[in-house]
């Protein structure tokens, strides 16, 4: 059933709403606190495909980032700073406080959006940052539709214009767990990458795009995820692509989750840190609970050169454009 209510409240007394989508053979419940997808299920199938917690708390601690968009800079900025337009900038270092996290501490995922329309399988909501906000430049206006389309597509389409030149990346940060288990170690996962992008031990992009011949990091044929440890960006593109086939998660049971981007990089995230948060349906997760897939630019763009520009201009459009597609 359609709808929306109350799921819990910021500490200001903000309510946060949860609207219920359905569409496709899929129901969804998101969030107005950073358009996060709390709950997703396929007909036919038992369990949850994505990691959510019943309660709104979390969101704000030990589960932070959860199927939310984040931004305006999803992934790592080094150093949280970057040079823009031969000006310096400095933003929140809200990882070991040295460098920027998906926004910083109060980014896009910690926000409260205006749901700006609502019908029965697909949603929008809406949110400016203001100028300075995080130590960004520029007024950035996001507005991100999700919808619920045939053949149990989950859809993303995310559009953003600034006020001023600033980094701009969104993505949606949801965990999967196709198979309802403990872990993803047994889904198989295939990427279209053949390169990826190496890191140092704060994770931060050293600079190198390097071939995936022979590492852990070649997905082009489907293999099972194990628990090697990856928070890496696999390099789907040099830039933005028309809506393509970019990868595809097989669990055990049969359910089959494919994606579709325009998006030049995919940020695959094993959950390896995951530890005992409180899950859908009574579970508690641990690591490896469930696999983050996220489309996006690359990050540290704003200090790598050679890496795709993520730079939003006034007068452009920003979009990103994804689709979960699940079968079972």
């Amino acid at each position: 059933m359609t709808g929306r209510q109350v799921f819990g409240h910021f500490p200001d007394g903000r309510p946060v709403e949860s609207l219920t989508l359905q569409g496709g053979g899929l129901t969804a419940k998101l969030l107005t606190m950073g358009a996060i997808v709390q709950d997703l299920r396929l007909e036919g199938v038992a369990h949850p495909l994505v990691l959510g917690t019943p309660m709104l708390e979390p969101y704000f601690s030990s589960m932070q980032f959860f199927g939310a968009i984040v931004g305006r800079f999803a992934n790592r900025i080094g150093g949280a700073r970057f040079t823009l337009d031969g000006r310096d900038y400095r933003t929140n270092a809200n990882q070991q406080n040295r460098h920027i996290l998906h926004g910083g501490d109060d980014g896009t995922w910690r926000q409260l959006w205006t749901l700006h329309d609502q019908a029965q399988d697909r949603a929008e909501l809406r949110l400016a940052l203001d100028d300075g906000h995080m130590g960004f430049p520029g007024k950035l206006s996001i507005a991100v539709t999700c919808a619920l389309r045939d053949k149990g597509t989950l859809e993303f389409d995310m559009r953003a214009t600034t006020e001023a030149p600033t980094p701009c990346n969104l993505a949606h940060h949801g965990y999967f767990n196709l198979d309802g288990t403990a872990d993803i170690c047994d889904h198989s996962l295939q990427v279209a990458a053949s390169q990826y992008l190496p890191v140092d031990a704060e994770l931060i992009p050293t600079g190198e795009i390097a071939p995936v011949d022979n590492s852990r990091f070649d997905f082009r044929e489907a293999r099972l995820i194990g628990a090697g440890g990856i928070d890496h960006n696999l390099c789907l593109s040099t830039e933005e692509q028309p809506l393509r086939c970019v990868a595809t998660l097989r669990g055990q049971s049969g359910v089959r989750m494919d994606i579709e981007t325009n998006a030049c990089g995919l940020q695959v995230y094993d959950g390896s840190h995951i530890s005992g948060l409180p899950g859908l349906d009574g579970r508690i997760y641990h690591a490896h609970a469930g696999i983050a897939l996220e489309t996006q630019g690359w990050p540290d763009a704003p200090n790598q050169p050679g890496f795709p520009s993520a730079i939003l201009r006034p007068g452009q459009t920003y979009r990103h454009r994804v689709r979960y597609c699940f079968s079972a």
